[in-house]
């Protein structure tokens, strides 16, 4: 057989493969169903209308019970200035005072340790607060330092802040993601000259609420800001549709 006849032969079966391959194709793109699969986003700015705001003082000596009557005097110093301040008496939360022994170590001529001096006992009381009026409880946060002026070391946690309607605003979220993402796939159904169908599963996102205009990253497991009065919040909807 010359070497004409052999490339006809190669030639040949090529075409039929090839016409076999197309064929299948053919018969597999009428037959198969498309789906689009899109992401919707909810966005929502939002100001707390809950603060939390806690803080502790200290009281310290050689001598437990006098510890003690230091903490109840500064207690009843810092109740007055908070109510006169506008914080009502039953949002001021004090929890379980806290003790340790204060000891410093103890050293030898050569430098080997010899045990611990005690110094005193340490009392510690923390209180909290918790308002809906968040401009005079952050006001008040920032002026607490006015305390040590009565001789009480307050010292001040940053207040964190809430909203107590997130619930529905969550809902409200989810409704406009899914639109929104609804709104993209009959874009990409009328672009691609098909109709969009039936939905086929709708997937929530991670719920992320971080301070406005913050640089705050989200995160996979979700972002709750406690640390900014205002916040942006934001979810996500992924939704499958049937293309007709």
């Amino acid at each position: 057989m010359n070497n004409n006849i052999k490339v006809a032969i190669v030639f040949a079966i090529a075409i039929l493969g090839a016409s076999i391959v197309l064929g299948n194709a053919f018969v597999n793109r009428n037959n198969f169903e498309s789906n689009i699969g899109v992401t919707g986003l909810g966005v929502a700015n939002f100001t707390s209308d809950l603060i939390v705001w806690e803080g502790s003082f200290t009281s310290e000596s050689l001598n437990l019970k006098q510890a003690y009557n230091d903490l109840e005097n500064e207690k009843e110093i810092i109740t007055e200035y908070l109510i006169s301040k506008g914080i009502k008496e039953n949002e001021l939360v004090f929890n379980a005072v806290r003790s340790r022994n204060n000891t410093r170590a103890k050293y030898s001529s050569d430098g080997s340790f010899i045990g611990d001096e005690f110094l005193g006992y340490v009392l510690t009381q923390s209180l909290q607060i918790e308002s809906n009026d968040v401009e005079k409880v952050e006001r008040i946060s920032r002026e607490i330092t006015e305390l040590l002026n009565k001789g009480i070391r307050f010292y001040s946690d940053a207040p964190r802040y809430y909203y107590t309607k997130l619930s529905d605003l969550k809902i409200e979220m989810i409704s406009k993601a899914t639109a929104d993402a609804k709104s993209r796939a009959e874009k990409i159904a009328d672009n691609s000259g098909g109709e969009l169908g039936e939905l086929i599963s709708a997937r929530m996102g991670i719920f992320q609420i971080t301070g406005q205009n913050s640089k705050e990253d989200y995160s996979w497991g979700g972002t709750f800001n406690t640390s900014s009065k205002k916040k942006t919040a934001t979810i996500t909807m992924k939704l499958s549709y049937k293309v007709d």
